[in-house]
């Protein structure tokens, strides 16, 4: 009892002298404000990835850094924020790697369907020395990548019928992501793809003039769109990756230790959603099953995968090499 007490004891002062140096580290700090936007509702993960981080630093921080985050695309789309953030109208947000690949190429190198067998081996590769190689590449583009949090795998919903192999997507009309290596995959799985942003998307599915989407489970089911979408096919047809990302004018305005403080924290952020979402999906489904939705979670995979072959073909030598890379370390 004794050395349990002295060791709890030696805990809190080893704690309390860390809590004080950090104190100091910023007691001469600036306070200073930042804009984190995201385009998605306060149900979804990457609200939950952007609190957590707004938590880890202002606590971190003294508060000497504020975290203000902005929802629901009230600062605009995907890329209007990145390119925002370039300029130094927006500070940083959680974003889906598609619309950040637009800016750096290699980076779509996630988006080739059928690419991670699970969410582990995913990880293994965002959070090693490939996926830092490609977060670093962004500071050609005036953009600082911080961490990958997570949009997971994408599965396909539509309003029209059951969806089994690629035979049943025939001239759907399917929103992809404005990527082109979403429109290619679902083009040639045989639907008629359109890249449109999800702010759009939400009210073409409203107004009909589009007949389905493919989103993670967390984004169907935080959006309730068992509203507008009868059928959903558990295809997890590509891993997304979501990026926390800072324009460069605000990164540079920051000091160091505050640096350091930011990319801890948005990595620790990042693998906390990650373990929410895996917490949450079977619930989700749950949901949405019971709120009508008919939900295929056994489509025919090998039918899926020999479709979109040609898709290997057109980019595996566009992102250098990065695939093999992938591949190598994914064996």
């Amino acid at each position: 009892m004794k050395t349990f007490a002295r060791s709890t004891l030696a805990l809190g002062i080893s704690l309390a002298l860390v809590s004080a140096a950090n104190a100091a580290d910023f007691a001469d700090m600036d306070p200073v404000t930042l804009r984190l936007a995201h385009v998605v509702n306060e149900q979804d993960g990457f609200h939950i990835a952007a609190t957590k981080f707004e938590e880890l630093v202002e606590e971190r921080t003294e508060g000497k850094v504020d975290i203000e985050i902005y929802p629901n695309a009230s600062l605009g789309d995907e890329r209007t924020l990145l390119e925002g953030m370039q300029i130094g109208t927006v500070d940083m947000g959680v974003i889906t790697n598609g619309p950040v690949a637009n800016f750096v190429e290699e980076m779509a190198v996630f988006e080739l369907p059928f690419l991670f067998p699970s969410p582990e081996a995913a990880y293994e590769v965002l959070d090693g020395p490939i996926g830092q190689e490609l977060l670093d590449k962004l500071s050609e583009v005036n953009l600082k990548g911080m961490a990958y949090a997570e949009r997971g795998f994408r599965n396909l919903t539509n309003s029209e019928r059951a969806v089994n192999s690629p035979e049943d997507l025939d001239g759907l009309r399917i929103r992809v992501m404005e990527n082109p290596v979403y429109t290619d995959t679902f083009r040639e799985l045989g639907a008629n793809a359109i890249p449109m942003a999800w702010t759009e998307a939400l009210t073409a599915m409203q107004q009909g003039t589009i007949d389905g989407q493919e989103n993670p489970v967390n984004v169907i089911h935080s959006f309730n769109l068992d509203e507008t979408q009868n059928y959903m096919t558990l295809s997890r047809h590509t891993y997304a990756p979501a990026i926390f990302v800072m324009g460069m004018p605000a990164w540079n305005q920051l000091p160091e230790n505050a640096q350091e403080v930011l990319l801890a924290a948005a990595q620790e952020a990042a693998e906390h959603e990650r373990q929410v979402n895996a917490e949450m999906e079977s619930e989700q489904l749950q949901a949405l099953r019971d709120a009508g939705m008919e939900i295929n979670d056994d489509p025919d995979m090998e039918a899926f995968q020999a479709a979109v072959e040609p898709v290997y073909e057109k980019y595996g030598e566009q992102f250098g090499d990065y695939l093999p890379r992938i591949q190598e370390a994914l064996k």
